[in-house]
This record gives C-alpha cells, sequence and structure tokens, in this order.
C-alpha cells in the first residue's frame, strides 16, 4: 500500500467506522475518541491529537461537516474544506481512523462506536463534554487535554486579517 492510500484507508464512513472499532476491540485494543472542526490546521490540534493518541491504542477523529461548522462558528467558516480537513487528519502518524459528522454535537458517532477514552481540549469541564456520562456509564474515561498558549483558528484568521 502506498503512503497515499494508506490516509485515504483512515478516511471512514460511519458504517465502516463501526467495523473498525468492534475489529479492533476484539484485539484488546483500547480506543479513544475525540472530535472538532480542525479548521485551520494549528500547533495546538496536533498536540491535542498526539496528546489523546497517547492515551490508548487507536486514535478515532470525529471530524464536523462544512455545514455544522457554519453552524457553530457562523457563516465564514470554515476557511478549509471538508474533503481537505479529513485528508489533513488522516495524514498524521497518530490517527488511525477520521469520520465526519453533520450533527451539531458527535453523541450520536459516541454512542456508535462506543470509546474507551474520551478527549476534549482545555475549554472544557467534564460535565460540558457532550457523550462524557455515556462513556462513563460504559466503564470509560474522560479527559481534558490543555490547551497550548497562543494557539486557536480564530486567533490566526485575526492575524491574517490585520495583515
Amino acid at each position: 500500500m502506498d503512503k497515499l492510500q494508506w490516509i485515504e484507508r483512515k478516511i471512514v464512513s460511519r458504517e465502516r467506522l463501526v467495523q473498525e472499532c468492534n475489529g479492533w476491540r476484539v484485539l484488546n485494543r483500547k480506543i479513544v475518541f475525540t472530535n472538532g472542526c480542525f479548521d485551520i490546521l494549528h500547533h495546538g490540534h496536533l498536540d491535542l491529537l498526539a496528546r489523546a493518541a497517547s492515551l490508548g491504542n487507536i486514535l478515532v477523529v470525529g471530524l464536523n461537516t462544512d455545514d455544522s461548522v457554519k453552524r457553530l462558528k457562523g457563516p465564514t467558516r470554515p476557511v478549509t474544506h471538508e474533503q481537505d480537513r479529513l485528508f489533513q487528519v488522516a495524514s498524521l502518524l497518530c490517527t488511525d481512523a477520521v469520520c465526519l459528522f453533520d450533527e451539531d454535537t458527535p453523541e450520536a458517532l459516541i454512542k456508535l462506536i462506543k470509546p474507551d477514552i474520551l478527549v476534549k481540549g482545555g475549554d472544557y469541564t467534564i460535565d460540558k463534554i457532550v457523550g462524557a456520562d455515556f462513556v462513563q456509564q460504559n466503564g470509560g474515561e474522560v479527559h481534558i487535554i490543555p490547551f497550548v498558549e497562543g494557539y486557536s483558528t480564530t486567533g490566526i484568521i485575526d492575524r491574517i486579517q490585520k495583515l
């Protein structure tokens, strides 16, 4: 398999993601899930993904669709199209699978794949993390990864607009 095929193989539908997770579970792999828009991929995103991956054996990333990003962030977002964001996240060594979701939250995706560990960035508290109660009720863990100071997509966009 060449490197392009290796990347493209990580971009999966919900149906295939469920199959992959079931296979990983049979192999006793610990599945970590995180999600986000990952618009204008930056150091803070990469730090979160690498730290999330280090908590288990498999990192699954839920990626907001373009429509979902617009609803969350406003009409000028995303800057980067969903197919490009999928490819970028799938290109990372720490990512094992990436799947789009169009809902406002990843709750349905979390309930489908039943991760062992749910991870979010430092601006959350456990009581505000969608799916945290489901994961914990099923014996899983929830982790909050601290932000890397000075990195945000909004900050990058603001700096570009000032140029």
